[in-house]
């Protein structure tokens, strides 16, 4: 029966990916987040090796992608992530076999952006982020500001990645930040402004 549900919550994703309609994630389960400060960093690591074919459930991508740089304070449009001069600049793209979404914070949605597999190029020599169900992509993009500054980009991605370090820790899955990709593949499929860098990616899986 798990498999059942579990093949059709993929079916639905990947029909709205082929429509263009944003996906609709369920409320984070915050609640899920209850493992102690000092107990996270204690057993946080970084895992190289995942199951593959485990899959991760939008309940739980919620969950992590809420803790990312989801929005903490919806009166003041606060995130989770620290970030300078409050930039918000880190824009998280949800990579899979089916394609790649734009997590929207605000709308708590992922926005497809194209049906193409870019896990090559993410992955590069590295076969295990292959076997990951998600690799969760940040992007700095600073496109629509009237300066740029990689610096603080390069913070503000740093927060976002320990964020999801410490939410995968206390859900028990695993993640490691990677800084290797074909940056440039990854650029023209994504069609990235002149203003966005590409930081870090994130692996995630059991």
């Amino acid at each position: 029966m798990k498999k059942l549900l579990l093949l059709a919550i993929c079916l639905t994703v990947w029909s709205g990916m082929r429509a263009q309609n944003p996906i609709q994630l369920p409320q984070p389960e915050i609640g899920k987040l209850s493992m102690s400060v000092g107990e996270a960093l204690k057993t946080r690591r970084s895992y190289r090796e995942y199951q593959k074919g485990k899959a991760v459930d939008l309940q739980t991508l919620s969950t992590i992608l809420w803790a990312a740089c989801g929005i903490s304070d919806p009166a003041s449009g606060k995130i989770t992530a620290p970030s300078a001069v409050n930039m918000q600049d880190i824009k998280v793209y949800v990579c899979s076999q089916q394609g790649v979404c734009l997590y929207d914070p605000k709308a708590n949605t992922l926005i497809p952006v194209l049906s193409d597999n870019l896990l090559d190029a993410l992955a590069t020599s590295q076969q295990f982020v292959k076997d990951a169900p998600y690799t969760l992509l940040l992007v700095s993009d600073q496109s629509t500001r009237g300066r740029k500054n990689e610096r603080y980009g390069d913070m503000d991605a740093g927060y976002v990645s320990e964020n999801i370090y410490l939410a995968c820790t206390a859900l028990g899955m695993r993640t490691v930040a990677r800084a290797m990709m074909n940056q440039e593949a990854l650029r023209k499929a994504l069609n990235l402004p002149e203003g966005a860098v590409i930081e870090l990616n994130h692996p995630i899986g059991f």
